[in-house]
Protein backbone atom coordinates (compact mmCIF):
# COMPACT_ATOMS: atom_id res chain seq x y z
CA UNK A 1 0.00 0.00 0.00
CA UNK A 2 1.27 3.74 -0.78
CA UNK A 3 2.11 5.74 1.67
CA UNK A 4 -0.80 7.60 2.97
CA UNK A 5 -0.90 11.63 1.76
CA UNK A 6 -4.04 12.97 3.06
CA UNK A 7 -3.90 15.78 5.65
CA UNK A 8 -7.10 14.41 7.23
CA UNK A 9 -8.76 11.27 7.83
CA UNK A 10 -11.80 12.71 7.01
CA UNK A 11 -11.12 13.81 3.42
CA UNK A 12 -9.34 10.12 2.99
CA UNK A 13 -11.39 7.53 1.05
CA UNK A 14 -8.72 5.22 2.46
CA UNK A 15 -9.19 2.28 4.91
CA UNK A 16 -6.02 2.13 6.32
CA UNK A 17 -4.35 1.24 9.49
CA UNK A 18 -2.93 4.86 10.04
CA UNK A 19 -6.62 6.21 10.09
CA UNK A 20 -8.36 8.26 12.80
CA UNK A 21 -11.43 9.30 13.82
CA UNK A 22 -12.23 13.13 14.32
CA UNK A 23 -11.07 14.32 17.87
CA UNK A 24 -14.12 15.24 20.06
CA UNK A 25 -13.35 18.16 22.54
CA UNK A 26 -16.92 17.34 24.21
CA UNK A 27 -16.22 17.66 27.73
CA UNK A 28 -17.74 14.57 30.19
CA UNK A 29 -20.55 15.24 32.51
CA UNK A 30 -19.89 14.36 36.16
CA UNK A 31 -19.93 10.81 37.32
CA UNK A 32 -24.45 10.75 37.77
CA UNK A 33 -25.31 13.24 35.70
CA UNK A 34 -27.46 13.59 32.44
CA UNK A 35 -28.80 16.53 30.78
CA UNK A 36 -30.74 15.15 27.77
CA UNK A 37 -31.15 18.73 26.09
CA UNK A 38 -28.73 21.62 26.27
CA UNK A 39 -30.22 25.00 24.39
CA UNK A 40 -27.78 27.88 24.14
CA UNK A 41 -29.16 31.69 24.17
CA UNK A 42 -26.67 33.90 22.29
CA UNK A 43 -26.41 37.13 20.71
CA UNK A 44 -23.58 38.81 18.28
CA UNK A 45 -23.62 41.89 21.07
CA UNK A 46 -24.28 42.69 24.96
CA UNK A 47 -26.91 44.46 26.15
CA UNK A 48 -30.16 42.81 23.80
CA UNK A 49 -31.55 40.66 27.09
CA UNK A 50 -30.06 37.50 26.81
CA UNK A 51 -30.33 36.61 30.36
CA UNK A 52 -33.63 38.08 30.31
CA UNK A 53 -34.48 35.09 27.58
CA UNK A 54 -32.75 32.51 29.18
CA UNK A 55 -34.39 33.01 32.68
CA UNK A 56 -38.19 33.57 30.73
CA UNK A 57 -37.53 30.23 29.44
CA UNK A 58 -35.89 28.60 32.28
CA UNK A 59 -39.09 29.43 34.19
CA UNK A 60 -41.34 28.26 31.68
CA UNK A 61 -39.39 24.93 31.11
CA UNK A 62 -39.34 24.12 35.23
CA UNK A 63 -42.88 24.18 35.35
CA UNK A 64 -42.82 20.85 33.15
CA UNK A 65 -39.42 19.70 33.18
CA UNK A 66 -36.08 19.16 34.93
CA UNK A 67 -34.15 22.23 34.27
CA UNK A 68 -31.03 23.83 35.01
CA UNK A 69 -29.32 27.36 34.03
CA UNK A 70 -25.19 27.15 33.42
CA UNK A 71 -24.31 30.53 33.33
CA UNK A 72 -21.13 31.59 31.03
CA UNK A 73 -21.33 35.05 31.29
CA UNK A 74 -18.18 34.78 33.36
CA UNK A 75 -17.31 38.37 33.41
CA UNK A 76 -21.31 39.59 33.68
CA UNK A 77 -22.95 37.29 34.88
CA UNK A 78 -26.67 37.73 35.98
CA UNK A 79 -28.63 34.56 36.72
CA UNK A 80 -28.03 34.78 40.13
CA UNK A 81 -29.58 38.19 40.91
CA UNK A 82 -32.15 37.50 38.48
CA UNK A 83 -33.66 34.25 40.80
CA UNK A 84 -33.20 36.03 43.92
CA UNK A 85 -30.36 33.82 44.60
CA UNK A 86 -27.84 34.99 47.27
CA UNK A 87 -25.96 32.06 48.96
CA UNK A 88 -23.12 30.51 47.91
CA UNK A 89 -22.43 27.25 46.23
CA UNK A 90 -21.17 24.50 48.22
CA UNK A 91 -19.73 20.96 46.72
CA UNK A 92 -18.21 17.72 47.80
CA UNK A 93 -14.91 15.67 46.72
CA UNK A 94 -17.54 14.58 43.56
CA UNK A 95 -17.54 18.62 42.79
CA UNK A 96 -19.97 21.44 42.78
CA UNK A 97 -23.58 21.35 44.41
CA UNK A 98 -25.56 23.59 41.96
CA UNK A 99 -27.73 25.88 44.02
CA UNK A 100 -31.77 25.67 43.30
CA UNK A 101 -33.73 28.66 42.49
CA UNK A 102 -37.55 29.11 44.42
CA UNK A 103 -38.99 27.07 41.49
CA UNK A 104 -36.54 24.55 41.79
CA UNK A 105 -33.83 25.66 38.56
CA UNK A 106 -30.46 24.18 39.05
CA UNK A 107 -27.92 26.76 38.07
CA UNK A 108 -24.32 27.62 38.29
CA UNK A 109 -22.90 30.82 37.86
CA UNK A 110 -19.23 32.05 38.93
CA UNK A 111 -21.39 34.86 40.96
CA UNK A 112 -22.23 31.87 43.33
CA UNK A 113 -18.53 31.10 44.01
CA UNK A 114 -17.63 34.66 44.40
CA UNK A 115 -17.40 36.00 48.11
CA UNK A 116 -18.63 39.26 46.78
CA UNK A 117 -20.25 39.37 43.72
CA UNK A 118 -19.89 42.66 42.52
CA UNK A 119 -16.01 41.83 42.65
CA UNK A 120 -14.46 42.12 38.62
CA UNK A 121 -13.83 39.34 37.18
CA UNK A 122 -10.47 40.18 35.47
CA UNK A 123 -9.37 37.45 34.08
CA UNK A 124 -8.21 36.20 30.38
CA UNK A 125 -9.34 34.11 28.03
CA UNK A 126 -7.95 31.13 28.34
CA UNK A 127 -8.68 31.19 32.12
CA UNK A 128 -12.45 31.66 31.92
CA UNK A 129 -12.89 29.07 28.96
CA UNK A 130 -11.95 26.73 31.74
CA UNK A 131 -13.96 27.76 34.27
CA UNK A 132 -17.02 26.78 31.71
CA UNK A 133 -15.80 23.11 31.00
CA UNK A 134 -15.78 23.31 34.84
CA UNK A 135 -19.03 24.35 34.61
CA UNK A 136 -20.39 21.77 32.37
CA UNK A 137 -18.20 18.81 33.62
CA UNK A 138 -17.14 19.32 37.73
CA UNK A 139 -20.73 20.04 38.66
CA UNK A 140 -23.01 17.69 39.83
CA UNK A 141 -25.87 18.98 37.93
CA UNK A 142 -27.67 15.42 38.41
CA UNK A 143 -30.85 14.40 35.93
CA UNK A 144 -31.76 17.34 33.48
CA UNK A 145 -34.33 17.33 30.74
CA UNK A 146 -33.26 20.78 29.41
CA UNK A 147 -30.17 23.23 30.35
CA UNK A 148 -30.07 26.48 29.22
CA UNK A 149 -26.71 28.15 29.05
CA UNK A 150 -26.47 31.83 28.94
CA UNK A 151 -23.76 32.92 26.79
CA UNK A 152 -21.22 35.88 26.70
CA UNK A 153 -22.14 38.51 23.58
CA UNK A 154 -19.60 37.90 20.63
CA UNK A 155 -17.76 35.29 19.02
CA UNK A 156 -14.69 35.18 21.15
CA UNK A 157 -13.16 32.22 23.39
CA UNK A 158 -15.87 31.95 25.51
CA UNK A 159 -19.09 31.12 22.53
CA UNK A 160 -16.08 28.81 21.15
CA UNK A 161 -15.54 26.85 24.15
CA UNK A 162 -19.17 26.51 24.87
CA UNK A 163 -19.46 25.19 20.98
CA UNK A 164 -16.46 22.47 21.00
CA UNK A 165 -16.96 21.63 25.24
CA UNK A 166 -20.41 21.13 25.50
CA UNK A 167 -23.29 19.36 23.32
CA UNK A 168 -25.14 22.06 22.24
CA UNK A 169 -28.62 21.02 20.42
CA UNK A 170 -29.56 24.70 19.39
CA UNK A 171 -29.75 27.97 20.01
CA UNK A 172 -31.90 31.45 20.35
CA UNK A 173 -30.54 34.20 18.52
CA UNK A 174 -31.47 37.54 20.60
CA UNK A 175 -31.87 40.71 19.21
CA UNK A 176 -33.11 44.53 19.62
CA UNK A 177 -35.02 46.42 17.20
CA UNK A 178 -32.04 48.90 15.99
CA UNK A 179 -31.22 49.11 12.17
CA UNK A 180 -28.01 47.41 12.92
CA UNK A 181 -29.65 44.13 14.02
CA UNK A 182 -28.92 42.73 10.89
CA UNK A 183 -24.89 43.11 10.73
CA UNK A 184 -24.86 41.74 14.58
CA UNK A 185 -26.92 38.92 13.78
CA UNK A 186 -24.93 37.61 10.55
CA UNK A 187 -22.27 37.61 13.13
CA UNK A 188 -23.99 35.16 15.62
CA UNK A 189 -25.38 33.12 12.73
CA UNK A 190 -21.75 32.90 10.75
CA UNK A 191 -20.09 31.10 13.92
CA UNK A 192 -22.81 28.61 14.57
CA UNK A 193 -23.28 27.74 11.45
CA UNK A 194 -19.15 27.44 10.84
CA UNK A 195 -19.64 24.87 14.75
CA UNK A 196 -22.64 23.37 12.38
CA UNK A 197 -25.14 24.15 15.78
CA UNK A 198 -29.08 24.35 14.70
CA UNK A 199 -30.17 27.74 14.74
CA UNK A 200 -34.01 27.56 15.93
CA UNK A 201 -34.46 30.95 15.52
CA UNK A 202 -34.84 35.10 16.72
CA UNK A 203 -36.09 36.47 19.64
CA UNK A 204 -36.66 40.37 19.73
CA UNK A 205 -36.02 42.11 23.07
CA UNK A 206 -37.23 45.57 24.14
CA UNK A 207 -39.41 45.38 20.98
CA UNK A 208 -42.29 47.35 21.61
CA UNK A 209 -44.12 48.87 25.12
CA UNK A 210 -47.83 48.97 25.50
CA UNK A 211 -49.46 51.87 26.84
CA UNK A 212 -51.28 50.61 29.70
CA UNK A 213 -54.30 52.84 29.17
CA UNK A 214 -55.69 51.62 25.72
CA UNK A 215 -53.09 48.84 25.00
CA UNK A 216 -51.89 50.31 21.63
CA UNK A 217 -47.93 49.09 20.85
CA UNK A 218 -45.27 52.16 20.93
CA UNK A 219 -42.33 50.94 19.03
CA UNK A 220 -39.12 53.33 20.65
CA UNK A 221 -37.00 52.42 18.03
CA UNK A 222 -39.40 53.03 15.00
CA UNK A 223 -39.84 50.03 12.53
CA UNK A 224 -38.26 46.45 13.99
CA UNK A 225 -35.39 45.31 11.75
CA UNK A 226 -35.28 42.43 13.19
CA UNK A 227 -37.86 40.49 11.22
CA UNK A 228 -35.73 41.55 8.17
CA UNK A 229 -32.69 39.86 9.20
CA UNK A 230 -34.33 36.68 9.83
CA UNK A 231 -36.02 36.37 6.81
CA UNK A 232 -32.22 37.54 5.25
CA UNK A 233 -30.89 34.90 7.07
CA UNK A 234 -33.36 32.22 6.55
CA UNK A 235 -34.26 31.91 10.68
CA UNK A 236 -37.69 31.60 12.48
CA UNK A 237 -38.87 34.71 14.76
CA UNK A 238 -39.84 33.01 17.86
CA UNK A 239 -41.36 35.77 19.79
CA UNK A 240 -41.24 39.69 20.69
CA UNK A 241 -40.19 40.67 24.59
CA UNK A 242 -41.90 44.06 25.21
CA UNK A 243 -40.12 46.60 26.98
CA UNK A 244 -42.19 46.58 30.42
CA UNK A 245 -41.82 47.86 34.37
CA UNK A 246 -43.20 44.60 35.28
CA UNK A 247 -40.57 42.46 33.66
CA UNK A 248 -37.83 45.06 35.01
CA UNK A 249 -38.87 44.87 39.00
CA UNK A 250 -39.65 41.16 38.98
CA UNK A 251 -36.03 40.85 37.43
CA UNK A 252 -34.59 43.35 39.39
CA UNK A 253 -36.19 41.91 42.68
CA UNK A 254 -35.11 38.36 42.00
CA UNK A 255 -38.48 37.16 40.73
CA UNK A 256 -38.36 36.31 37.25
CA UNK A 257 -39.82 33.25 37.81
CA UNK A 258 -43.08 35.04 38.66
CA UNK A 259 -43.11 36.55 35.09
CA UNK A 260 -46.35 35.79 33.14
CA UNK A 261 -46.33 36.57 29.33
CA UNK A 262 -47.05 34.23 26.12
CA UNK A 263 -44.40 35.89 24.18
CA UNK A 264 -42.24 33.19 24.21
CA UNK A 265 -44.36 30.64 23.15
CA UNK A 266 -43.14 29.79 19.85
CA UNK A 267 -39.78 29.36 21.13
CA UNK A 268 -41.20 27.15 24.01
CA UNK A 269 -42.06 25.16 20.90
CA UNK A 270 -39.18 24.62 19.00
CA UNK A 271 -36.77 23.67 21.61
CA UNK A 272 -39.79 21.08 22.67
CA UNK A 273 -39.93 19.77 18.93
CA UNK A 274 -35.63 19.19 19.35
Amino acid sequence: MSECTAESCSSCSQNCSQRREPQSFIEKLSEGSSVKKVIGIVSGKGGVGKSLVTGLLASAFSKKYSTAVLDADITGPSIPKMFGINERATGTDKGLIPVKSKGGIGMMSLNLLLENPTDPVVWRGPVIAGVVKQFWGEVLWGDVDYMFVDMPPGTGDVPLTVFQSIPVDGIIIVASPQELVSMIVGKAVGMARLMNIPILGIVENMSYIECPDCGKKIYLYGESHVGAAAEEYGLKMLGSIPVSPDIAMKCDSGDVESVSGSWLDEAVSAIEAL
